[in-house]
C-alpha cells in the first residue's frame, strides 16, 4: 500500500553542526531566549534539548543572579541525560558539573522519605544542581515552601506530562510557584500534544511563556542522511499475526509494537504473539543467556537475525535486554525489536528504519514518540518508514461502532503527523497583483491578518496542537468519509472548536485563527509542484539526453517520456496530470522553486485541479475539504463493502442540521437542482447528495414550522 504521508528532506546538515559555542541549531535559538522568565520550549526527539537546557541553566547561574537549578524528568532513566558534560571544550564558558549526590534518578520509590529529604537539603545548601523526577518534586513541594524556589530555576523536561487539569499535582505546582516565587521555569517537550484533550497550561499562564519551536521538518531536513519519511497503513482482517508478514521485512531494521492486551486488535496472548511472529520469520536457534538477545535463522535464506524482545516481562531477563540495547555499536548489533509499549526505556537505536505498529494508539504523543524511533539520523538509512497495521471493520462484528472510530483516529492522527513533519509555510496577506511573494512565503488574497498578540502567537506556536484538537474531535471524524460538505466543516464546525479550546477570543480573533488552520492545513495536505523543477529534471535526465541524441520525434518524447520523468519527480500525479505537463516550453530559463520568471510556475493541487500558488483566495480554500486526502485512503484502499460498513456507522450517529449549515448549504441545493432537474435524494449513493436532500428536509419542516406559527 503506497504512503499516504511522504516528506522528502534536503539533508543540509544544519540541525547537527555546532556554532562557536558548541551549540547546535536549535540550542542556539533556545539560547537567544535566555533572558525569560519563563521559556517553553518546543523541538523533536534527538533534537538536543538536555544540552539545550544546559546552556539556559548556567547562564542564568553564572550571569543572570539565580543560585539553583532543579531538573524534573518524568522517569528515572531519562536523568543520565543530565549526567555532567564538558562544555567549555566545545567553546562554551562553563562545564556542566552536577554532583552526584544530587541526582534523585537512582533505584528507588521517588516519593521517599530518603529523597524527599536530600530535596530539602539542597534547597538549604550552597549546592547548585539537582536532578530528580516528576514524581520527586511533587513529594518535596508539599513539605517545603513555595518562596524557598526563590531565584531557582525549576527545569521541566517532557512537559506535555503535566495538566491544567485540577487533579494535577504538577501542574498546580507549576502554578503556585509562577504565583508565590521569583523562580525561572523552563519547559521542554518532544510533543505538541497532549494525549487528552486537557491543556498543558492555563490561557493566561501559557501567555505568560516565551515560547521556542524547532519544528521536526527543520530537525529531520538539517540530518547528514535522511533523505525521506514515509507514513503509511496496512488493512487487514482476521488475527494480525496472520498478515504481519506481508508487510515486515527483516532486511530492515525494525522495531514492531504489538497491540495492548486491552485492545481489540489483541489476541490476549502477548507471549504467544510474539512467539508466532518469531516462528513465521524464523527458526530459534537460541537465546543468548548473557544478553536476553534471540538469534534466529531466517526461513527464507538462513540469515541469522538478532531480535530484542521487550513484551517478556521477567525483570531480570528484561533488563538484561535493555542493557544491551544500551550498549549497541554497530548495525549488525540489532535487527528486530518486539515491543509492547513504545520501547523508550532509556535507550536509543538510531539505526532503526521502521517503526511497524499494531492497532490505533489514542494518544498522539505516543505515535510522535514511535515515529521517532525511526527518524534519527545514521549512516545505514536514506529513508525512514512508519506503518500501521489496522483491523478492517466488519459490520457482523459487535464492536464494528469502536472498530470504525479507531480506522477514522488512526488516518487523522497520520493526517497530523503530515502537518508536523512537513514544511512550515508563512501566510500572508495578497494586497493586490503586484505584491509578490518572498522566499519561503504563500499570499493568499482575503487572508485576515492577526489583529491581537494572543491570535499571533496560536498561529506561530500552536497550531499544531489546535489541530490536534480539530482532528480528535468526535465531529470532525465523521466527516473523514465525504459526508459533510467542506465550507460547513471550515465555517461551522472548525470555528467551535477554536471557541472551545479558547474560550477568551473574541469573534474576530477565532476567524482569523480559523482562517489559518484550515489554510495550513489544505495547503499541506496537498500536493505542490513546480514547473522549474520539472523543467530541470526532464533536461538533466539521461534518457531524455539519449532520446534527443537519437533524434526521437517530440511527439514520442511528450507522449512517453517526458510524462514518466514527470512521474519520477512527483510519484502521486496520476498517469493523465503526468501528461498534462508535457507541453512545456523547456527552452525558457528556469526560475527554480522561488520565483515565476522564465514562465515558471507553482502549482498546488486542490478539489482534482491544478490552482497556481498566486492566485490563491481564502474563499476557495474554505470550499476545499480539509480531510479530502483521508476520504481518498478510505476510498482506495477499503473495499466498498468496508466504505459502506463505515458510511452506515457514521449515518447511524448523524449530528443534527444547524441552521448555520442549512444556510450555507442552500446555494448548492439550489445549484444541484438547475444541474440535475430534481431534488437531492436521500437514497442517493453519494453520501454529499443525501446529506444535501437532509438539509433540504430539515428547511422544509422549518418553513412548515414558521407557516403554521404565522
Amino acid at each position: 500500500m503506497p504512503d499516504i504521508v511522504h516528506v522528502t528532506y534536503a539533508r543540509t546538515g544544519q540541525s547537527s553542526q555546532t556554532d562557536a559555542n558548541g551549540m547546535r541549531e536549535m540550542q542556539a535559538k533556545a539560547y537567544q531566549a535566555r533572558d525569560a522568565q519563563y521559556l517553553l520550549l518546543k523541538a523533536p526527539p534527538a533534537s538536543g534539548k538536555s544540552r539545550a537546557l544546559m546552556f539556559l541553566a548556567l547562564d542564568k547561574l553564572e550571569r543572570q543572579g539565580l543560585k539553583k537549578v532543579i531538573v524534573a524528568v518524568p522517569e528515572r532513566s531519562i536523568g543520565g541525560s543530565f549526567a555532567a558534560a564538558k562544555l567549555r571544550q566545545h567553546g562554551f564558558f562553563a562545564d556542566w558539573t552536577p554532583n552526584d549526590a544530587y541526582n534523585l534518578c537512582t533505584p528507588g520509590m521517588d516519593g521517599s522519605k530518603s529523597k524527599v529529604q536530600a530535596f530539602k537539603n539542597f534547597l538549604g545548601k550552597g549546592e547548585r544542581i539537582l536532578i530528580c523526577t516528576h514524581a520527586t518534586l511533587r513529594f518535596a513541594f508539599d513539605e517545603v515552601d513555595t518562596t524557598q524556589f526563590n531565584d531557582t530555576l525549576l527545569a521541566v523536561d517532557e512537559f506535555h506530562h503535566v495538566s491544567a487539569d485540577e487533579d494535577s499535582r504538577l501542574g498546580e505546582l507549576l502554578r503556585s510557584v509562577m504565583a508565590k516565587s521569583t523562580a525561572h521555569i523552563v519547559a521542554m517537550t518532544g510533543s505538541y500534544f497532549r494525549g487528552d484533550s486537557v491543556p498543558v497550561l492555563l490561557p493566561e499562564d501559557e501567555a505568560k511563556f516565551t515560547k521556542v519551536t524547532y519544528n521536526y521538518y527543520q530537525q529531520l531536513n538539517g540530518y547528514v542522511h535522511l533523505k525521506s519519511l514515509g507514513i503509511g497503513y496496512h488493512f487487514y482482517q482476521g488475527k494480525f499475526t496472520s498478515a504481519i508478514l506481508e508487510i515486515l521485512d527483516t532486511d530492515k531494521k525494525t522495531i514492531l509494537h504489538i497491540p495492548n492486551v486491552n485492545s481489540g486488535e489483541s489476541t490476549k496472548d502477548k507471549h504467544k504473539e510474539v512467539d508466532t511472529i518469531l516462528d513465521a520469520v524464523g527458526e530459534v536457534l537460541k537465546v543468548d543467556a548473557e544478553t536476553g538477545i534471540i538469534f534466529l535463522k531466517r526461513h527464507k535464506d538462513g540469515k541469522l537475525l538478532r531480535v530484542a524482545d521487550l513484551v517478556n516481562d521477567q525483570p531480570k531477563d528484561r533488563e538484561r535486554v535493555v542493557e544491551y540495547l544500551r550498549n549497541i555499536q554497530t548495525v549488525d548489533d540489532l535487527d528486530l525489536i518486539i515491543a509492547l509499549g513504545m520501547a523508550k526505556e532509556g535507550f536509543d537505536w538510531p539505526f532503526c528504519e521502521h517503526a511497524l505498529t499494531v492497532g490505533y494508539r489514542g494518544s498522539l504523543t505516543e505515535i510522535i514518540q514511535i515515529i521517532g524511533r525511526c527518524t534519527r539520523d545514521s549512516n545505514n538509512k536514506t529513508h525512514a518508514q512508519f506503518t500501521n497495521l489496522i483491523a478492517q471493520p466488519d459490520a457482523a462484528d459487535d464492536l464494528v461502532k469502536l472498530s470504525v472510530n479507531n480506522m477514522l483516529k488512526a488516518i487523522t492522527a497520520s493526517l497530523l503527523m503530515e502537518q508536523v513533519l512537513a514544511p512550515n509555510f508563512k501566510f500572508k496577506t495578497k494586497l493586490d497583483d503586484q505584491d509578490q511573494a518572498a522566499a519561503g512565503e504563500i499570499k493568499v488574497r482575503g487572508l485576515k491578518t492577526p489583529s491581537s498578540k494572543r491570535t499571533k502567537d496560536i498561529i506561530e506556536s500552536d497550531l499544531n496542537d489546535l489541530k490536534a484538537s480539530v482532528l480528535q474531535d468526535n465531529t470532525m471524524l465523521k466527516a473523514l468519509p465525504g459526508t459533510i460538505d467542506p465550507e460547513v466543516i471550515n465555517k461551522v464546525l472548525i470555528p467551535k472548536i477554536i471557541e472551545k479550546k479558547y474560550p477568551e477570543l473574541s469573534a474576530q480573533e477565532v476567524e482569523e485563527v480559523r482562517q489559518y488552520v484550515v489554510l495550513d492545513s489544505v495547503v499541506k495536505n496537498n500536493l505542490h509542484l513546480d514547473t522549474g523543477v520539472i523543467k530541470k529534471a526532464i533536461r538533466e535526465d539521461e534518457e531524455y539526453k539519449a532520446a534527443l541524441a537519437k533524434a526521437v520525434s517530440q511527439a514520442d518524447i511528450e507522449a512517453t517520456l517526458i510524462p514518466k520523468i514527470v512521474k519520477k519527480v512527483y510519484p502521486d500525479l496520476t498517469q493523465d496530470e503526468a501528461k498534462s505537463f508535457s507541453k512545456l516550453n523547456l527552452s525558457a530559463p528556469t526560475a527554480g522553486s522561488s520565483g515565476s520568471a522564465g514562465g515558471d510556475r507553482r502549482f498546488i493541487r486542490m478539489a482534482g485541479q491544478f490552482v497556481n500558488i498566486d492566485d490563491l483566495h481564502i474563499d476557495l480554500i474554505d470550499r476545499i475539504n480539509p480531510f479530502q486526502k483521508a476520504y481518498e485512503i478510505l476510498s482506495k484502499d477499503v473495499t466498498p463493502k468496508v466504505l459502506k460498513v463505515i458510511q452506515d456507522v457514521i449515518e447511524a450517529t448523524r449530528i443534527q442540521v444547524s441552521l448555520e449549515e442549512a444556510g450555507l448549504i442552500w446555494d448548492k441545493i439550489k445549484d444541484f437542482v438547475a444541474t440535475h432537474k430534481r431534488d437531492p435524494s436521500l437514497q442517493a449513493n453519494d453520501p454529499l447528495e443525501r446529506r444535501l436532500a437532509e438539509v433540504l428536509a430539515f428547511l422544509r419542516v422549518k418553513k412548515m414550522q414558521q407557516n403554521h406559527v404565522g
